[in-house]
């Protein structure tokens, strides 16, 4: 829309000519923008739709802004068609013409009504610049609701599409409002989008973020804050109900392989038990550790997700499966820490025996198998080690002994290696 020129002294027939052209363009664009305004979509569906909240009392303004818009419009009309008919009176406008048109073109000659007896009057210039600021402000409130319904009650109407898939979806897995927390955030998430699509249809303007420092017409976003905030909520049902899902589709294996892991726990703990009583046999002064049996609180736990799997539970299933998962681990690696914690004597034991072993193959390829010291010594620590029950310590002192005297034997004058050195 446009904007005269400001008032000067009388004009002369050339600056009249000028003038009444450019109104004439600008009654046009005036005309123009009026009329796509009252045809725009978003006018259209502020008339016709049950308004609430901001957007009811900013269109019963807006509307009558546009009213009034279109009174001035044509007072602007009329203003411009009666100085056209006096420029066109004569081909050469006399000295009176010019001054009338003058008053006409450039002074306060425009009067419109107003509410009740009260009337305005404006220039021809400061009635534009009037009807510019209604037209802006309200094209911008239109431009804004018609942005509102056409992006948000879309989204909501896909997003409630989703929202019932996965509302079937939790349904045949067992996920239901009461029973499960995804079912109770389906329902939620349900009402909060049947509510959100009513207000903004109702209301498109509580749902409008104005650009901050944009003076354009529908300078502004749609608030999806509640939209996005839903969505999110949605994934993160749908998330849960594809872990159900997938405790559905491999619920018999894990239970397979629980029971398994279980099994050689606690035949782990048993094999524990058994050596406990070997070691108390066999090794003597030595504080061999108790083992504890398996506990039945798991094999409790264990039935109950049997029955969970039979009952088609999925979303009960799946938490205790996971849960079930690691206690049966721990229950292994306890079993297991237990078992090598009981046999460490008979390792030691074990070692000693290797120790004493290697010491006597060591000497007999030196030629010194038959040395009576070393036969004695290896005999004693030999009735130890082998004997029941063993005592480690004696036992351990008897094998040094042994090794030291090797050592020696190997290590001191007379070695084999030394008596061929001799020789040579």
């Amino acid at each position: 829309m446009g904007v005269t020129d400001p008032a000067g002294p009388v004009m002369d027939r050339d600056e009249v000519d000028r003038a009444l052209a450019r109104l004439g363009q600008e009654h046009e664009a005036i005309e123009t923008s009026l009329l796509a305004l009252q045809d725009h979509a978003g006018r259209r569906l502020l008339e016709g739709a049950e308004l609430t909240g901001l957007t009811k009392e900013r269109w019963q303004a807006a509307e009558a802004r546009i009213t009034l818009l279109w009174g001035y419009f044509d007072a602007y009309a009329d203003a411009l068609r009666a100085a056209r008919e006096i420029r066109a009176r004569r081909r050469w406008s006399s000295r009176e013409d010019l001054v009338e048109l003058t008053e006409r073109l450039r002074g306060e000659s425009v009067t419109v009504a107003g509410n009740g007896t009260l009337s305005e009057t404006f220039t021809l210039s400061s009635l534009v610049d009037r009807m510019n600021e209604l037209y802006a402000t309200s094209l911008d409130m239109v431009v804004a609701a018609d942005a509102v319904w056409s992006a948000l009650p879309a989204r909501i109407d896909l997003l409630a599409a989703e929202l019932q898939r996965t509302r079937r979806l939790a349904h045949s897995v067992g996920v239901r409002p009461g029973e499960h927390p995804s079912g109770d955030d389906l329902e939620r998430i349900t009402r909060t989008l049947t509510r959100l699509r009513e207000d903004v249809v109702s209301d498109p303007l509580g749902f409008w973020v104005p650009a901050e420092g944009s003076s354009a017409p529908g300078g502004g976003r749609p608030d999806t804050t509640v939209y996005d905030r839903e969505a999110r909520a949605l994934e993160d049902v749908r998330r849960e109900i594809d872990a159900v899902l997938t405790v559905r589709q491999d619920a018999e294996a894990r239970l397979i392989r629980l029971r398994d892991v279980l099994s050689r726990a606690d035949r782990t703990l048993a094999e524990a038990r058994t050596a406990r009583g070997e070691v108390l046999a066999k090794i003597a002064a030595t504080e061999v550790p108790v083992v504890s049996g398996p506990p039945t609180v798991l094999q409790e736990q264990l039935a109950t997700a049997a029955e969970y799997r039979r009952q088609a539970q999925w979303h009960r299933l799946s938490p205790l499966l996971e849960s079930l998962e690691r206690k049966a681990e721990d229950e292994l690696l306890r079993a297991r820490e237990s078992l090598t914690a009981v046999t460490a004597p008979l390792a030691v034991r074990a070692e000693l025996r290797g120790r004493l072993d290697a010491y006597r193959a060591k000497v007999a390829r030196h030629g010194l198998a038959e040395d009576p010291f070393l036969i004695e010594r290896y005999d004693a620590a030999r009735r130890m080690l082998w004997s029941a029950p063993c005592d480690l310590r004696v036992a351990e002192q008897a094998v040094l002994r042994y090794q030291q005297l090797a050592t020696e034997l190997l290590g001191g004058p007379g070695a084999p290696e030394d008596r061929k050195g001799d020789q040579s």
